[in-house]
């Protein structure tokens, strides 16, 4: 009897979706982050292709799980909204992220982020951006038919795939959304949402005042002999509303 020998089995590749390190180092680097992500949620946010993520893992290459970057923030047109552990690029029809943004922070090495540069240019990345908060310093990178080369300008720079325009200036950086208006925080936003709170609830109360006047002004002009056509037409309400409110 001639026995097969089963090949070894390979063992199961896993890819990690956290290294114990913090997603950022200060207040200020985690604001940015949060303000880009946030925002770029906002954008997007009624087309249900374009994928965004602050400090996720990317995995591009099946198998190789120490080749692995988490971008601060990178945007992928053309894969569903989600939740994931990691983002391996393989189970997403091999998409890469298309733009990437990095914060600096001052345990930042040039090395480090020259590794960044290399494993985004290799990988796919259209667009690179690095913003450094402390020193108030912009940079970008577009891929042309050699890689990702410098972009020269940087001042009211529009992103190809995003539409943002970028506006450093000596006070800070400024991102304007395709519209014109402005990369707001989290303070701003949360203020904004309360005036609209507010403002809905003025109009609410408005809405329940005439009402009020309208059914309270029927009686007496039924008094006034007008008919009730005549009080449906100057009340612009129906006929029929006005016979029911005349009968409560």
């Amino acid at each position: 009897m001639v026995s097969q020998i089963q090949p070894p089995t390979q063992p199961e590749v896993i890819y990690p979706d956290s290294d114990g390190q913090p997603v950022a180092n200060n207040t200020i680097q985690f604001g940015w982050i949060v303000e880009i992500k946030q925002n770029l949620d906002w954008l997007f946010a009624d087309d249900p292709n374009v994928f965004v993520a602050g400090d996720l893992f990317w995995y591009p290459v099946e198998g190789r799980n120490k080749i692995v970057n988490a971008p601060d923030v990178m945007v992928v047109l053309g894969r569903p909204k989600g939740d994931r552990l990691c983002y391996q690029q393989w189970k997403e029809e091999g998409v890469a992220p298309q733009v990437v943004f990095e914060i600096l922070s001052p345990s930042n090495t040039q090395t480090e982020m020259d590794k960044k540069l290399l494993f985004y240019d290799r990988y796919g990345v259209e667009e690179y951006y690095i913003y450094d908060p402390e020193r108030n310093n912009l940079h970008g990178w577009l891929r042309s038919e050699d890689g990702l080369d410098v972009i020269p300008q940087m001042e009211d720079w529009v992103s190809p795939w995003l539409k943002i325009r970028f506006a450093p200036s000596p006070e800070g950086l400024q991102l304007y959304r395709p519209d014109g208006e402005r990369f707001l925080n989290y303070t701003e936003i949360s203020r904004n949402a309360e005036q609209e709170r507010q403002r809905a609830e003025q109009e609410r109360q408005r809405a329940e005042l005439a009402e009020q006047a309208r059914r309270d002004a029927i009686p007496r002009l039924l008094q006034m002999n007008l008919s009730i056509e005549q009080i449906a037409q100057a009340l612009g309400l129906s006929v029929e509303e006005v016979r029911t409110l005349a009968q409560e």
